[in-house]
């Protein structure tokens, strides 16, 4: 009886931590935004950059498209949209670990370790953050991209699919760069690593269709499940399969990353 008696006890509290833990990770995720906002620095080239590259590919390969082994697109841009986005995921989402960082190099996470807050939220937080302003960014993307003629064949669904997965992506990216900021502390040695993201991002499908490459170059591009499927959604139309896919790899990804920085999170607290 006494221990069926303490049961409900014991959930409520487990229920109140948590509620907990996400007021506190949503307000910590609000001070990660609204503190990456008030750096213009830390998030427009975020968004000129892949605009850019863009503009730049679409004029010397807007004749690409005619080749008979290039996807049904409309111009290069429509082609060039999932890349652009992720591009510009792997700007945001490594501000969430360079933020970090720099929060232990200036105490403030040490403030935070011996204040009352859960302790889960500061990841919680951080993550959040990038999540969100990496959803930002992206349909922003979208939205110059429409204006210069590149469509969405998925519609408005594709559109908040391709903002769903930049989501899932960045907490996927941010997670890695979260964990390199635990284990360091230094926000240089966190920046140093993002620009492995875009080796990664060249070595794929993301600018140009691998039915047009050839040797290593292309069995490596063809390892690329997330920004394929995202594209199918830009130059085919709506579809589930594709939807499932890019989110399923995108969660195997986020896993690896988050399992890191939770171990990372552990050790530091260990030292501190």
């Amino acid at each position: 009886m006494t221990a069926a008696v303490g049961l409900p006890s014991t959930f409520d509290g487990s229920r109140h931590r948590f509620r907990v833990t996400l007021e506190q990770g949503f307000a910590l995720a609000k001070r990660s935004v609204l503190s990456t906002w008030r750096s213009p620095a830390a998030w427009v080239p975020g968004l000129v950059l892949p605009l850019m590259i863009a503009a730049v590919y679409s004029a010397q390969f807007a004749m690409a498209t005619q080749l008979p082994q290039f996807p049904p697109v409309d111009s290069f841009l429509q082609y060039m949209l999932p890349a652009s986005v992720l591009q510009s995921i792997a700007f945001g989402a490594g501000n969430a670990g360079t933020d970090l960082a720099t929060d232990i190099e200036n105490g403030f996470f040490d403030r935070l370790m011996a204040s009352p807050v859960a302790r889960q939220s500061v990841l919680v937080g951080r993550i959040m953050g990038a999540a969100v302003f990496s959803g930002f960014e992206s349909l922003v993307l979208v939205l110059v991209f429409l204006a210069f003629g590149a469509p969405v064949k998925g519609g408005v669904g594709g559109v908040i699919a391709i903002i769903f997965i930049a989501g899932l992506l960045a907490i996927a990216v941010g997670g890695f760069g979260v964990a390199v900021a635990l284990r360091t502390g230094s926000p240089e040695a966190t920046q140093s690593m993002f620009p492995l993201t875009f080796v990664f991002l060249f070595m794929s499908s993301a600018f140009f269709p691998t039915e047009l490459m050839n040797g290593w170059y292309q069995q490596v591009a063809q390892s690329n499940f997330i920004i394929d499927p995202t594209r199918r959604l830009v130059i085919y139309g709506w579809s589930w399969t594709d939807l499932l896919q890019a989110v399923a790899v995108t969660l195997a990804v986020a896993a690896v990353s988050l399992s890191w920085s939770y171990r990372m999170y552990l050790r530091r607290l260990e030292v501190k």
